[in-house]
């Protein structure tokens, strides 16, 4: 065992964060799709309220610094990225020339004489490290605002993401992301917010009984039978098994098995500023009806349209700040997402290991 001199010091203890304010550090959050950073590109993002420079070097790697000059706050993806003498390549301010390195340091001040002496790597933009996985990019977002490491852990690996996504949709929502991931994970709202002649309704309501597991960072609702009730599951044919995933931040996808065929919906939520979340739904499959893309995507797309009208309507009641109501079983996964939440951010802020608190269950509703 080691001794207490041998133990990294333990972090002072972060207040818990109240629901819908702030968001969790030490976490990779999606950024964007692959495709969507062209070699040489400067992309201006906001995320968790900052803004970030979001780019794709020549040599095909990505990365992400702070979008904002030191010198006169000009947004440096207003610029250009240029090669250095020296070799690499660096983004140049529009406003005075300045050039910073992909890593943040400070390659140039053209207004500096020779004679005037300034050590310019001590000039440096906020790099936060980025990383492509799986066709996606994802950025990391420390708790200390001085990090210029390596995250210790990877990104999230999504079973059955294999090449480019059959389909592809997003929607901004006007709502801070816990309200979003909690209408995420809403086992109960689908035969009302959902209802259609293609999806289940209030007329159809069943007695509903799942086995839920802890997951890597979050929790898992076992394999089982698709619902009957989604007519858009009649057209993968056969006898549909899934298996449904949440983790933190804000992710959560379904793995669908039809014999030898599987298919991957992904739902990614990614904090905007604090009363703005987007949400970016991916699909890959290797099943034959793919080929009914064009016909999915619309019922995809209108799925999350419903949800961004319930967002517009919610708020309505929470810009008074009002007290919301938590019951068993219906609401669980929301109580476990805030448990997950604080455990987390206690864990990093204590120095310790992460202790899932989800328990093996069988949640029982009716939807």
């Amino acid at each position: 065992m080691p001794d207490d001199a041998s133990r990294p010091a333990a972090k002072a203890k972060a207040a818990p964060m109240k629901f819908g304010t702030g968001w969790l550090r030490d976490c990779w959050y999606f950024a964007a799709q692959s495709g969507d950073l062209k070699p040489g590109k400067l992309q201006r993002f906001e995320l968790l309220g900052e803004p970030v420079l979001l780019g794709r070097r020549r040599d095909g790697g990505v990365y992400a610094i702070r979008d904002i000059c030191p010198h006169r706050a000009a947004p440096l993806s207003a610029g250009k990225l240029v090669a250095e003498t020296g070799g690499g390549e660096s983004v140049e301010c529009p406003y005075h020339g300045w050039r910073f390195r992909t890593d943040g340091v400070c390659a140039a001040i053209p207004s500096l004489v020779a004679d005037q002496a300034m050590d310019i790597s001590r000039v440096r933009v906020k790099r936060y490290p980025a990383v492509e996985s799986q066709g996606l990019v994802f950025v990391w977002f420390s708790s200390d605002p001085r990090f210029d490491g390596e995250p210790d852990s990877p990104p999230p690996v999504f079973s059955g993401a294999v090449g480019k996504p059959a389909i592809v949709d997003h929607m901004d929502f006007d709502t801070h992301m816990d309200h979003a991931v909690v209408g995420l994970m809403d086992p109960t709202h689908a035969p009302y917010v959902h209802a259609a002649w293609w999806a289940r309704s209030a007329r159809r309501m069943k007695d509903k009984a799942k086995v839920f597991e802890p997951g890597e960072q979050g929790f898992v609702m076992t394999r089982h039978a698709t619902s009957k009730a989604n007519r858009i599951y009649a057209i993968l044919g056969g006898q549909p098994q899934t298996e449904i995933t949440f983790r933190l931040p804000g992710y959560r996808w379904e793995h669908i098995v039809i014999g030898k065929y599987q298919v991957l919906a992904l739902t990614c939520l990614t904090p905007i500023t604090g009363t703005k979340t987007r949400l970016t739904q991916l699909m890959w499959s290797d099943h034959p009806a793919m080929a009914l893309r064009w016909l999915i995507a619309p019922f995809m797309r209108a799925f999350i349209h419903q949800d961004g009208d319930m967002v517009n309507l919610q708020n309505m009641g929470l810009k008074y700040d009002p007290s919301l109501l938590w019951i068993d079983d219906g609401d669980t996964q929301a109580k476990w997402y805030q448990q997950l939440k604080r455990e987390w951010a206690a864990s990093r802020a204590e120095g310790r290991p992460f202790v899932n608190p989800v328990k093996p269950v069988t949640l029982r509703w009716i939807s």
